[in-house]
């Protein structure tokens, strides 16, 4: 009878621990100071263009390479 007692007081536990985190979470989400849609944009057109500029660099880097060993004989 008692394993079985233990076992409701780990699962009200369980419960008790899980609604804690639960607040937690709702309190601090609500702290959260989110982007504009226009800061979103303009910070995403930023990462696109270096992805692209150094995806560019790595490339002629690769034609420059490829070019010089292929000097070599």
């Amino acid at each position: 009878m008692s394993v079985e007692k233990e076992k409701i007081q780990q699962n009200q536990n369980f419960k008790q621990a899980m609604t804690t985190y639960f607040r937690g979470v709702k309190a601090e989400w609500s702290k959260v100071s989110w982007p504009t849609k226009k800061q979103v944009i303009v910070e995403c057109g930023i990462v696109l263009a270096v992805v692209i500029f150094f995806t560019l660099v790595v490339y002629f880097m690769d034609i420059i390479f490829k070019a010089l060993l292929g000097l070599i004989k």
